[in-house]
């Protein structure tokens, strides 16, 4: 196992594989160099002497600027090194699309059809609450159901609290109407209860009408404003659906039909090595099997979002790509907030700099297939493919969104290690094995071994398997212990 690794020949800096102390010298392409400080595992130091004022390359393109000299073995980090980002920028179109091929293979998972044609990994039932204000009775509801039934014959029975539905306006109200639909449609349901008030903005009879057409045998509707004893008028709804549900059966499903969102968090200097990479490439694999992977966390882009414009496939698909970022730095102009006020303090821990170069990293999570379609926040996919999906960097806001485009998998990249599961199976995928030795019951799968001598295409082999047995059945982690949320982008004011 190497040390150190120089990412792209242009680069000026090399990262730390392991944590390497003051004075050592490394090999790297080459070059000897004698380390100035002591470099923590995913840090970076210079390979040469760079002068203040000179951009520092990483990944083959520019991460920011030195603010101070820096000399040949010196670590560069956020004290010496600073973003060139600033603003909102005009972009032209020069597209360099690459059709990534590989042997078609006709793998299947073993999955639920729905009676519209989609195709689910799971077969749970979910309470959705129209406001925040029936959470507290719908949670006594589900646990009472729970006690009842005792050993389930389905995959999970869940509610999704939230705090919305009520007390909002415009965009802001609709946004909630939106992720609430998409959740009460998604295919890993084999039943919902839709439980309202009566009272709220969320009206239930408006929400019914904004699902459109869906399968009333499966989706119901309880208003507890409307009936005496919600509760019991509650556990009858879930018994119906329970009994439904629990007959369903798996059956082989193409990967074609598979939609994973690819999402990070926690990031560290090895995130853009092995973990996101490995997605990059599996991402290809099952676009070119014919499915689809969608990429969000948009302030993210940020510094990357030019390579990710020029994979657009047309005019029209890069316009919405412009504007999916600018909307999104106008979203931070309109808040008098910095649009750079990145990486975070974990991610700084971890040794990523700045915005560039956390985006360089982040976005490898897409391989290098063409972007097929762009997707505003709420929007479902109806393009197979690569998608870019509008939401903020926020863990659980962004793992929701995915959920709720219609992903029925969200595959999640960390080097620092993070429990959380949203509605659908939130993989983790470590970035070392460090984490994955410590954190066994928050990481799925690791990646961590590509650095330490394992062909990231031999990876990519076991993950693919990993990724149709979890699709076929196989819990991860945040299931097995229960952690399940939703969260939702709050972006207007609060009656």
């Amino acid at each position: 196992m190497n040390n150190v690794i120089r990412i792209n020949e242009r680069d000026n800096v090399a990262v730390a594989l392991t944590d390497l102390a003051k004075d050592d010298s490394v090999a790297v392409g080459g070059l000897t160099i004698a380390l100035r400080n002591d470099i923590a595992r995913g840090h970076k130091f210079a390979l040469t002497d760079i002068v203040n004022g000179q951009d520092i390359i990483k990944y083959g393109y520019p991460i920011g600027h030195t603010i101070a000299d820096v000399k040949s073995g010196e670590i560069v980090k956020e004290t010496n090194l600073k973003t060139n980002l600033d603003g909102v920028l005009d972009y032209t179109y020069e597209p360099k699309l690459e059709d990534v091929v590989f042997p078609q293979r006709n793998l299947t998972f073993q999955g639920y059809r729905r009676k519209n044609g989609d195709a689910g990994i799971r077969n749970e039932i979910w309470i959705v609450p129209t406001v925040g204000c029936v959470n507290g009775v719908g949670e006594t509801m589900l646990q009472a159901f729970k006690a009842e039934v005792g050993k389930l014959e389905v995959d999970g029975i869940e509610i999704f609290k939230h705090n919305y539905g009520c007390s909002q306006l415009g965009d802001d109200h609709e946004n909630t109407m939106k992720i609430l639909r998409d959740i009460v449609l998604h295919p890993n349901a084999g039943g919902v209860l839709v439980l309202g008030l009566g009272c709220e903005n969320n009206q239930p009879d408006k929400f019914r009408e904004f699902l459109g057409d869906f399968d009333e045998d499966r989706i119901k509707f309880l208003v507890t404003q409307k009936v005496d004893d919600e509760h019991e008028e509650g556990l009858k709804i879930l018994r119906d659906l329970y009994a439904k549900a629990s007959q369903d059966k798996r059956e082989p499903i193409s990967i074609s039909e598979l939609k994973v969102g690819l999402k990070c968090g926690g990031s560290d200097g090895l995130s853009g090595i092995t973990a996101n990479p490995l997605l990059g490439v599996f991402s290809d694999f099952l676009i070119s099997q014919g499915g689809t992977s969608v990429l969000t966390e948009v302030p993210e882009m940020f510094g990357a979002e030019t390579i990710l414009m020029n994979r657009a496939e047309s005019r029209d698909v890069f316009d919405k790509t412009v504007h999916l970022i600018n909307d999104f730095k106008d979203y931070f102009i309109k808040n008098e907030q910095p649009i750079y006020e990145n990486p975070s303090p974990g991610n700084k821990a971890g040794g990523i700099s700045t915005l560039e170069e956390k985006s360089l990293g982040c976005t490898q999570k897409c391989g290098k297939a063409i972007v097929r379609d762009v997707l505003m926040y709420g929007d479902r996919i109806s393009t197979k493919g690569l998608n870019l999906l509008s939401a903020p960097g926020n863990d659980l806001v962004a793992a929701t969104t995915l959920g709720s485009a219609g992903c029925q998998i969200v595959l999640f990249t960390t080097g620092r290690g993070t429990p959380f599961g949203s509605f659908v199976p939130t993989m983790k995928i470590s970035t070392n094995s460090q984490l994955y030795k410590t954190k066994p019951h928050w990481i799925d799968f690791n990646a961590g071994v590509i650095v330490e001598g394992r062909d990231i295409n031999d990876v990519c082999e076991d993950f693919i398997q990993y990724i149709i047995d979890v699709a076929s059945g196989k819990k991860v982690n945040n299931e097995v212990k229960g952690y399940r949320e939703i969260a939702i982008f709050k972006t207007g004011v609060t009656l």
